[in-house]
C-alpha cells in the first residue's frame, strides 16, 4: 500500500547533518561515548530525551537511548514550539522522512489510541514545522532498524488533559501483545545563568526521579522553571506509573553552557529512564 503522507524533515542541515554519513557517524559517536561508560541496556516504560542542536544535547539524548533497549514500537511525545494544529496532535498515518530513511507510523497504535482518548486528533499541521519529535528519530533508527512510531504533539499544559492522556497511553500500551516505549522529547529551563537554570532543574528532575506527574507540574508552573516539554513527560510519568514503574534513573544531565562556555544564559539537558 502507498505511504499517503510523508512528512520531509524540517530541522535536518539545522539541528543535525543532513548528510547521512555524517549523521550516522556523529549519531553514533554520542551512542558509543555513552555504552562505554553503561552496563546493558534495560528495557523501559518510558524516557526524557533533550531535542536541542546535537552539537549541545546530543550527547545527553545519546545516554538515554544507549541505556534502554528501543522495541520496534515507540511513542514520541513533545511539545508544541509553533502554536500550530490542535492542543493533542497527532499522525496516525504516513511515515516521517530523516536523512536515515522512512519511519512509518505506527497506524495500528494510533487508531487503539484515538479509540481510547477521543480528545486526541489526527493534525499532521501541528507536526510539520515542529522539531521536537524529529531529533529524536535518528536516534531512534540507528538503535532500532525496524522502528515504527506514533508522534504526539502537546499543545496544551492543563494537569487534567496530560493525566488523562497518560492513563490513555497506559491502557493501549498494556493491551499490546508487544513491548512500546514511551518517549517524552524535553528540554530543561531556558535562558537564564548556569547556576540557576541547575538549581531550578535540579527541584523538577526531583519530582521526576520519585515518579510524581502532579508533583512535576506544581514545581514547573509554580516556580517559574521553564521547561518545554513538562507536559510529555507528565504524560509519560502517569503512564509509566499505571504500567508499574517502580524507579527512574537521572543517566546524565548537563547545560549547553557545558559545550559553549556560555554560563550567563544557558539551557538546561536532563536524561531519564523510567523502569
Amino acid at each position: 500500500m502507498a505511504i499517503s503522507i510523508l512528512r520531509h524533515p524540517a530541522v535536518a542541515g539545522r539541528f543535525y547533518p543532513r548528510d547521512p554519513e555524517d549523521l550516522i557517524t556523529e549519531v553514533r559517536g554520542y551512542l558509543n561515548q555513552a555504552s562505554s561508560v553503561t552496563q546493558a541496556p534495560v528495557r523501559a516504560l518510558g524516557c526524557i530525551a533533550p531535542h536541542a542542536g546535537y552539537m549541545y544535547s546530543g550527547h545527553v539524548a545519546g545516554a538515554v537511548f544507549a541505556h534502554v533497549e528501543i522495541p520496534r514500537r515507540c511513542i514520541v511525545l513533545c511539545p508544541n514550539h509553533t502554536g500550530m494544529g490542535r492542543a493533542l496532535a497527532m499522525m496516525s498515518e504516513g511515515a516521517w522522512e530523516t536523512p536515515l530513511g522512512e519511519v512509518p507510523i505506527d497506524g495500528e497504535l494510533a487508531s487503539a489510541l484515538q479509540q481510547r482518548f477521543g480528545v486526541l486528533q489526527d493534525d499532521a499541521s501541528a507536526h510539520r514545522a515542529e522539531h521536537a519529535a524529529e531529533v529524536e528519530l535518528p536516534f531512534l533508527q540507528m538503535r532500532q532498524p525496524e522502528l515504527r512510531f506514533v508522534p504526539i504533539a502537546l499543545g496544551t499544559g492543563r494537569f487534567e488533559h496530560l493525566e488523562q492522556l497518560g492513563l490513555a497511553l497506559a491502557d493501549v500500551v498494556a493491551a499490546q501483545p508487544d513491548p512500546v516505549l514511551i518517549v517524552a522529547s524535553s528540554d530543561m529551563n531556558h535562558y537564564e545563568s548556569d547556576v540557576v537554570t541547575r538549581a531550578k532543574d535540579h527541584r523538577a528532575i526531583e519530582r521526576i526521579l520519585t515518579l510524581d506527574p502532579r508533583g512535576l507540574h506544581e514545581v514547573v508552573t509554580q516556580q517559574d522553571i521553564s521547561m518545554c516539554g513538562y507536559g510529555p513527560a507528565v504524560a509519560m510519568l502517569t503512564a509509566a506509573r499505571k504500567l508499574g514503574a517502580k524507579s527512574a534513573e537521572l543517566v546524565k544531565y548537563a547545560t549547553s553552557g557545558d559545550v559553549s562556555g556560555d554560563r550567563e544564559t544557558v539551557v538546561g539537558y536532563a536524561g531519564v529512564v523510567v523502569v
